[in-house]
């Protein structure tokens, strides 16, 4: 027996190194690096993690002042605001601290001007660099598009191809952005020297669609609207002896988009979601809808013209409902395919012809939080329903139907819920169970949604079902609290339209695109965004705002009372609309209905609607979307608002106050004629400091958007470049000569 004792005693031996280097291996050495740093407001550190054990997660003490999002071994940190904040990064066994300090961005007087260009292809164009700090370098964001340098004050750019790049003027302290579009040399010439005028666009920016599947449910369908008016040169509307036709035509890099019926199965399901059943390539038109009587479908643009019609009460010709979607022929995404619209005389003749843009995307999903996912990031589980993800094969039906069965888990045992299934015609057993009986689900069907506007009978024709919130309403309510999965903010919180681009279109649409989306303050940060206009979450879900209805307006911004006439902001804080005294660039009152005042809905000059002259909502002139700007720069030589008096006349009529907004003529014929005019403005007309200010300065109402020579008689020959802020002292005695 006693041979066996030190086997024994080895084997023990053995089974507690075994036991304890089990221990020591199951321990934790988690390790982060660096352990305190410090960061600038509005940029991003990353801190490494090692040595971890299990799941990490990562929380901010103050998420005002950072946030933090890990990925893969790297905690990445944001700064928010100056202050400090302590990063927590734990595993299963440990927490490690990272102390952050976010400070201000520093502050410095850099200036470029003018911070956006647009030139042809092999023109080449300067900025102006003033009060730089140390070595100045500049980038292109696409060199392909345009090339930079930088030498004794100055940039220069070159146009190499059709595009838009952005270029970064940086000196020791901070940085400065120049926005610039490249356009093609086949852009036809301005169309002064003809006898027409042909203006057209779409009426919201954006149209958004489901996507390529419709056999799930639905939100809204591919459904277009395409606008024109037709001016003759004396500067009267044109109604009546004429046809206008809109066709498929290439976009400025190559890409066209010619049909829909193979590009998405709509027609497959249209008759189930909204009971109307077009042919192919045709699309549902909600016009008459509310009366039983819809008109007729619009056709896919293809390469056969297709007609439009014109609408006596708007008095624009109009083509409403037109199927596009976002993929062109070549199966590529484009959200922005372009048409061609061509006016004729009733023997076939051309009188006019424009390009414009029809924009859709499909990126109004909600993937980022309810498709099937094995990851662990709490806000993108948060919505995981109870009996689990459905794990559809089919990522475009997978989203859909976890969401179904989410609404059928929180709903089913409510009275209201199982009353609408039996409205709708749905199974009992809930929404889930109808889509995958065969029968799609129209969320509008019990959701009323103004989206879906029958401006013929003037109301909605989805006006949902009694004690069920509207669309709007109900998702921005329940969706304010939900937290973004990158930064693990709630969404009500962001300030900046990251936050609305994760169901809108979108981080690759980038739907915000105008003027004012573009608008960006001395550090490079935009200064504008969703909540500018429209409020935060809260603020679009509260019960007193009607969706679709109740929306910004021009004058909330552009008015007096705000610093420089355009304030970056057309909400209070508590996301209400702001209205001024002041009326000069006010929309139409009633429009289209009693109590609302929409843009789109609006006329100005000559009976212009607004959006022939300013674009789109969303997609303002100058857009930094290239092809947006194609046909401002057709009618009048340059991108912008249709401005120049020779866009629209071949003789230019001499007004103190005709003009847009109460404007007066330009350019040489003002000349002699403003001596006459009433400096100080009348009750409906603007004074002449309203716009060209009371110093040498002037202000960005009076500055002129392209190269000018005029003839000021004693004063003599003023040549002005794009962006000089015309001033009483451009002429007279004063700082400017």
């Amino acid at each position: 027996m006693r041979a066996f004792i030190p086997i024994s005693r080895y084997l023990l031996v053995l089974f507690t190194l075994l036991v304890v280097g089990n221990v020591i291996a199951d321990e934790s050495s988690l390790r982060v690096s660096p352990t305190s740093l410090n960061v600038v407001a509005g940029s991003s550190s990353n801190v490494t993690v090692s040595g971890y054990s299990g799941t990490v997660q990562v929380t901010s003490s103050k998420t005002s002042v950072a946030t933090v999002s890990y990925t893969k071994g790297v905690a990445t940190i944001k700064g928010i605001k100056a202050g400090t904040a302590k990063i927590t990064v734990k595993d299963r066994k440990k927490s490690k601290e990272v102390t952050v300090t976010v400070v201000d961005a520093p502050v410095s007087s850099l200036t470029v001007s003018p911070s956006f260009l647009s030139f042809n292809v092999g023109v080449s164009a300067n900025v102006a660099v003033t009060n730089a700090s140390g070595t100045v370098t500049v980038t292109s964001s696409d060199n392909s598009v345009a090339t930079a340098s930088y030498a004794n004050g100055s940039i220069t750019v070159k146009g190499i191809k059709a595009g838009s790049a952005i270029l970064t003027a940086k000196d020791s302290k901070t940085s400065r952005q120049i926005q610039v579009t490249v356009l093609s040399t086949s852009v036809p010439p301005p169309a002064a020297s003809g006898n027409y005028t042909l203006l057209a666009w779409n009426d919201l920016g954006m149209h958004c669609m489901d996507g390529l599947d419709f056999s799930v449910f639905a939100i809204l369908p591919p459904y277009n609207t395409l606008h024109a008016q037709l001016k003759n040169k004396s500067g009267k509307l044109i109604s009546s002896g004429v046809t206008l036709t809109y066709e498929a035509v290439a976009d400025s890099t190559g890409s066209i988009n010619t049909g829909s019926y193979t590009k998405t199965n709509f027609w497959d399901w249209a008759g189930s979601l909204v009971g109307l059943n077009p042919a192919k390539d045709v699309g549902v038109n909600l016009d008459g809808l509310a009366s039983g009587t819809p008109a007729p479908g619009n056709e896919t643009p293809s390469l056969a013209p297709a007609p439009m019609t014109y609408n006596t009460e708007y008095r624009w010709f109009e083509a409403e409902g037109i199927p596009i979607t976002p993929f062109d022929d070549a199966g590529k995404k484009n959200f922005y395919p372009t048409v061609k619209v061509v006016a004729k005389d009733l023997s076939g003749k051309e009188l006019a012809t424009t390009t414009t843009v029809l924009p859709v995307s499909d990126e109004m999903t909600c993937k980022g939080c309810h498709a099937s996912t094995a990851s662990t990031n709490p806000a993108e589980i948060a919505a995981k329903p109870a009996a689990g993800w459905v794990n559809d094969a089919n990522p475009d039906k997978d989203w859909k139907r976890n969401i179904l069965r989410l609404h059928d888990e929180k709903q089913l045992s409510n009275a209201l819920y199982q009353s609408a299934l039996v409205q709708t015609g749905y199974k009992a057993q809930g929404l889930l169970a109808t889509a995958d009986s065969g029968k799609p689900v129209l969320c509008v069907g019990c959701h009323a949604s103004n989206a879906y506007f029958d401006k013929l009978n003037k109301k909605t024709v989805m006006g949902g079902i009694a004690g069920i919130k509207p669309f709007t309403q109900d998702l921005h309510n329940k969706h304010a609290s939900v937290k973004d999965p990158a930064t693990q903010l709630v969404l009500d919180s962001s300030g900046d339209r990251t936050a609305c681009y994760l169901c809108h279109p979108g981080s690759a649409t980038k739907c915000l695109r105008g003027a004012m989306g573009k608008a960006v303050d001395t550090n490079g940060q935009s200064l504008m965004s969703c909540q500018s206009c429209h409020g935060n979450m809260a603020a679009v879900a509260s019960p007193t705002r009607q969706g679709w209805f109740n929306e910004p307006t021009c004058e909330s911004c552009h008015n007096s009372a705000a610093p420089g006439k355009r304030a970056i902001s057309g909400v209070n804080v508590s996301g209400k609309e702001i209205v001024p005294t002041d009326h000069t660039f006010a929309t139409n009152a009633n429009a289209p209905v009693p109590g609302l005042n929409l843009y789109r809905f609006s006329t100005g000059h000559g009976g212009l609607q607004c959006e022939a002259c300013h674009g789109s909502t969303h997609a303002e002139y100058p857009s930094l979307h290239v092809d947006d700007n194609t046909q401002s720069i057709a009618v009048q030589g340059h991108s912008g608002t249709v401005a120049e008096c020779k866009a629209c006349h071949t003789t230019v009529p001499t007004t103190v106050n005709g003009g847009p907004h109460g404007m007066h003529t330009t350019g040489d014929a003002w000349v002699k004629s403003h001596e006459d005019a009433n400096k100080n403005g009348t009750a409906t007309t603007p004074s002449c400091a309203y716009c060209h200010g009371t110093t040498s300065a002037g202000t960005p109402l009076s500055a002129i958007k392209v190269a000018k020579t005029i003839n000021a008689g004693e004063f003599g020959i003023k040549n002005w470049s794009a962006g000089y802020q015309v001033s009483c002292f451009s002429c007279h005695n004063g700082p400017n000569p």
